[in-house]
């Protein structure tokens, strides 16, 4: 700002010219200083009255509209924030397909110390060693009088205990509020469940999540609090799932087997009823997994999905329903079986001598390796390998397990010849039981494709995909009971239900390469009833052994089947199936000629 000088040389030379006082000249300039510096502060002023008074009206504003929605709402009682608020603990209940109870939760509390608070730190660790043996007092004592101020003692406490802390009555010991995942049935569908942890921890709450099987495959579900706590529904029933697990363990048992899994699936829809895996676990105290060696001597490994084995002769009904459909044979067409077979250096041989041809029909229920081995030389390498990819066999299942996605079946790096042969008959392609039983599903069913599923479902009007004709699987069901009622599977047969199916002993592969001589998996793909299938079943044993005829016996007839056998008669009635008189002619399966 420029300011204008009170006595101007200028002017006052001109006033002493004139003879006029100089000082009226300063006077003046004072006054006119001085107006101009109130109009100034005038101004001022009335620009900060002005946003004030803006400034109180919307205050006034904002307050009067808080009034008028405090106003218009319903009265509440205030609630106290907590630091661990912004963590959503709750999860969504799983129940079986008739809505009993597989997963919940229950309300606990996880016990953590506050140091600085104590008053006898030494006595309140001796006092929780007692109550918690795992815990190591002098360690305690480390921690409760060295420098931290704060640390978690025990992640899930049970009312008993909390009370028994409780009673210790030292201040610096307190509890957070805690939901932890319950399942009430203990080791029951253990593999299907998988468990739940915690996640983000807080003192007030804390992140439940999923950590193996559908528990983790469906973990944004379950916790999404949009759905409402509305529960999982899953394909199992739990009073069947008891059933096999109950036969199966008893099985394993008398057989002195390393493993066995069973799977009960809908032929139809490919819900999967039942699924057992053994040894199983207990999800309320899932062991730590192994960080070395066989992965399958855990009992997290899931047989029925991550096991992936040469399954035998099972899959020698893909062979015989890909030659019927391809009109390469009828079930009459008589077959070559004379042996051995020789392809380069390497022989394929039957267990039995079955003479010099049979019938396709007795190929299967007499399981003979060369004929089907020479059935599959027709049929060529690239036709078989298209034949196996359309029934699911060469890629991993698409059921809902967090661990399926990463088990795919193992294929020969090269798909000649002597691997069309051998992969005709089970030997030379490794996948689970889970893929035989969608397999067989799609094969028996009238040839309709189906995906396993743990989720129920309603059945899908028409066929969305069919992999061979209604008349294939019509014969492949008859040749599948003849299996049972002349064959090598004779001891599934049970009164009412016409099981079919089919056995598989595959010798088990050494680590290192080569197989073991006394090792096998032992495998039996069946259903009933055979005419019209409602269910397929597999039951897979790993190293079976048992005494019978005064010798050891391992092959899939003397082990697996009498285990399906019981099985199934003990699950039918609880599926609702009354024992019924079979149809006449065995599913139009004629021996004659071509």
């Amino acid at each position: 700002m420029t300011r204008t000088p009170l006595r101007p040389l200028a002017r006052v030379l001109e006033a002493r010219a004139k003879g006029e006082n100089p000082d009226a000249i300063e006077r003046e300039n004072i006054r006119l200083r001085h107006e101009r510096m109130r109009d100034r502060m005038r101004v001022r002023a009335e620009s900060r009255l002005l946003m004030m008074a803006v400034m109180f009206v919307m205050l006034f504003a904002v307050v009067g509209a808080r009034m008028g929605v405090l106003a218009s709402t319903e009265p509440s009682e205030p609630r106290a924030s907590a630091g661990g608020e912004s963590i959503v603990a709750q999860r969504a209940d799983i129940v079986d397909r008739n809505g009993r109870l597989l997963a919940t939760n229950l309300v606990t509390n996880a016990l953590y110390a506050q140091p600085p608070m104590m008053i006898e730190p030494a006595r309140a660790a001796r006092e929780l060693a007692k109550i918690f043996p795992d815990l190591d007092e002098e360690e305690l004592v480390e921690d409760f009088t060295g420098k931290r101020k704060f640390l978690w003692i025990k992640r899930k406490i049970s009312p008993e205990q909390q009370q028994m802390v409780h009673d210790i009555g030292e201040p610096g010991l307190l509890f957070g509020p805690r939901e932890m995942r319950l399942y009430p049935n203990g080791r029951l569908a253990a593999h299907v469940l998988g468990g739940a942890g915690f996640g983000r921890e807080g003192v007030h709450s804390a992140e439940v999540i999923g950590v193996a099987g559908v528990e983790k495959a469906f973990d944004d579900y379950l916790r999404d609090p949009a759905n409402g706590g509305a529960p999982l529904e899953l394909s199992l029933d739990l009073t069947v799932q008891a059933t096999a697990r109950r036969v199966l363990e008893g099985g394993m048992k008398i057989m002195d087997a390393k493993g066995a899994t069973a799977i009960l699936m809908d032929a139809r829809t490919g819900e999967l009823v039942s699924l057992v895996s053994l040894p199983d676990f207990d999800p309320n105290d899932r062991p730590v997994p192994l960080t070395e060696g066989d992965p399958s001597d855990s009992p997290l490994f899931n047989r029925a999905v991550q096991g992936v084995y040469e399954l035998g002769s099972t899959f020698k009904v893909f062979t015989a329903a890909q030659a019927l459909e391809m009109g390469v044979a009828a079930p009459g067409t008589m077959v070559d079986t004379q042996g051995p077979l020789r392809w380069g250096k390497f022989r394929i041989r039957d267990f039995h001598d079955y003479g010099s041809e049979m019938s396709l029909t007795d190929v299967i229920v007499k399981s003979s390796n060369i004929g089907t081995a020479r059935l599959a030389q027709q049929i060529g390498g690239d036709r078989q390998r298209v034949f196996l990819e359309r029934l699911g066999l060469t890629e991993p299942t698409p059921v809902e397990l967090v661990e399926a996605p990463g088990i795919a079946p193992l294929l020969p790096a090269r798909w000649s010849e002597l691997s069309t042969m051998t992969i005709s008959y089970g030997h030379g392609l490794s996948a689970s039981p889970l893929h035989l039983a969608a397999a067989y599903a799609s094969v028996v069913n009238g040839g309709c494709k189906v995906a396993p599923t743990l989720v129920r479902r309603a059945p899908e009007p028409g066929c969305a995909e069919r992999v061979i004709s209604e008349k294939t699987s019509r014969t492949i069901r008859g040749m599948l009971r003849e299996v049972v009622t002349r064959g090598t599977a004779s001891f599934a047969e049970v009164e009412g239900y016409a099981v079919g199916g089919k056995t598989g002993t595959a010798d088990k592969p050494r680590p290192r390469g080569g197989y073991y001589e006394d090792r096998v998996i032992a495998t039996f793909a069946g259903l009933f009833p055979a005419h019209d299938p409602d269910y397929v079943l597999i039951v897979t044993l790993d190293e079976p052994t048992v005494s019978a005829l005064g010798e050891a016996q391992r092959t899939a007839g003397w082990t697996a089947v009498p285990v399906a056998s019981e099985l199934i008669r003990r699950v039918a009635p609880l599926l609702d199936m009354r024992p019924e008189i079979e149809p006449g002619p065995a599913f139009g399966v004629k021996l004659t000629g071509n």
